[in-house]
């Protein structure tokens, strides 16, 4: 019982410990949420993108930029093919005249991933 008492000078270096304890275990979470966003929202890209040979559905990745002890930035992007991106996701003018509607494929797996990213933080943080 002695040990839960604490000195008046002594009271702001335990609330500190106790602060940067629960720093260390939500920047944890935090990042593992963010690969598991990252990944949704690959695997949703891949499922939805149109598809003529495949490649261009195939060429999404996620991948880590940057990563410290406290943050972690992920990246999700087509490989080889990302000139092709923006002209399947909002359409384009075709070579002999005509055009090429899009096919909304991105816009959807963000939305999804933030939602999930969302979920994940807020169950992680009341756990």
């Amino acid at each position: 019982m002695a040990s839960n008492v604490v000195n008046i000078n002594e009271m702001a270096d335990v609330i500190m410990k106790g602060l940067n304890e629960y720093a260390e275990f939500a920047a944890e979470d935090m990042k593992e949420a963010v690969k598991n966003a990252s990944a949704t929202v690959r695997k949703e890209i891949k499922a939805n993108a149109p598809s003529d040979t495949g490649k261009y559905a195939k060429s999404w990745t996620a991948k880590k930029v940057r990563e410290t002890s406290q943050t972690l930035t992920m990246v999700v992007h087509s490989k080889n093919r990302y000139q092709l991106a923006h002209l399947l996701e909002h359409g384009h003018a075709l070579r002999n005249g005509g055009r090429y509607d899009g096919v909304v494929h991105i816009s959807p797996a963000e939305q999804k991933g933030i939602e999930q990213l969302k979920e994940e933080i807020k169950q992680a943080l009341k756990g």
